[in-house]
């Protein structure tokens, strides 16, 4: 009986080249390679489900690691035009630059004032562009558990960023008058 490293070993030297061939027909050498290689690791993970005629089965891997791939680019690509977009001259005209380095600063600060499973839950939905399920596996947990974990740390993040604005705002009072806004006089319903 041949053992699993062995099958594997006899499905790399026999289709190695003709799925790093089917690869290179679609992407860059350095993609493609990448694309060969991580097509053996998924072979290898199930090794168990690989029919008796493997190549059309290892090729269909590879053609859903180069979709991902393509994907992951696009949605960069997307990320870039959106950001460039953004800072077009139009654009530039109407921003207050400054307003936005503070903002994204002031962004940064709490994301990083959170705990860190919160951190953790928005920088792989947002950052990542996983969806709660994909999230979920990559946290090891359920998807109904990521998704509280993710509402919780949107309501989070949400309280510290009113928190910061409201800093800000009170601040910007104090430097446009000179002096400390004095809070307003109790009545009898605010006790």
């Amino acid at each position: 009986m041949e053992s699993p490293a062995d099958r594997l070993t006899a499905l790399y030297d026999q289709f190695h080249r003709r799925v790093l061939g089917y690869a290179l027909l679609r992407a860059e050498p350095e993609v493609a390679e990448e694309v060969a290689s991580e097509t053996f690791v998924v072979a290898w993970q199930r090794l168990d489900t690989v029919p008796r005629s493997p190549l059309p089965w290892l090729l269909g891997v590879a053609r859903n690691l180069l979709h991902k791939h393509y994907d992951a680019q696009r949605r960069q690509r997307l990320l870039v035009e959106r950001v460039t977009a953004l800072s077009s001259e139009d654009d530039v005209l109407e921003w207050d630059v400054a307003e936005h380095v503070v903002g994204r600063q002031s962004a940064l600060e709490a994301l990083g004032a959170l705990p860190e499973r919160y951190a953790e839950a928005l920088t792989l939905v947002t950052w990542n562009g996983l969806s709660a399920a994909e999230a979920a596996r990559t946290v090891g947990c359920s998807t109904p558990a990521f998704t509280v974990r993710l509402h919780r740390a949107r309501r989070a993040l949400r309280r510290l960023l009113r928190q910061e604005h409201g800093h800000a705002a009170r601040d910007g009072l104090v430097r446009a008058s000179g002096r400390r806004p004095q809070p307003a006089p109790a009545t009898q319903e605010a006790r």
